[in-house]
């Protein structure tokens, strides 16, 4: 899959310059719509095979979720 000496060459890379790798790299491959779906389905299917889909509860930790998003969007952005 990945060669050593990419591996070599990214564990000296800085986070800007892996970062710019990345992006390129990204834009070089381009987006394979079709692939996507196919991990998604595969990953629902999969859900649904160890029991976490269909959920039992739609709003079981709606309660949870509520409170967190009153406090992060409490917080000040500014600093």
């Amino acid at each position: 899959m990945w060669s050593g000496s990419f591996l070599r060459k990214s564990e000296t890379m800085k986070k800007g310059e892996f970062q710019a790798f990345e992006k390129e790299l990204l834009r070089k491959e381009g987006v394979d719509v079709r692939k996507n779906f196919r991990i998604v389905d595969a990953l629902y299917n999969e859900a649904v095979a160890l029991g976490i889909f269909p959920l039992r509860d739609p709003l079981e930790g709606l309660e949870v979720a509520i409170r967190i998003a009153r406090v992060i969007n409490s917080v000040s952005k500014t600093p």
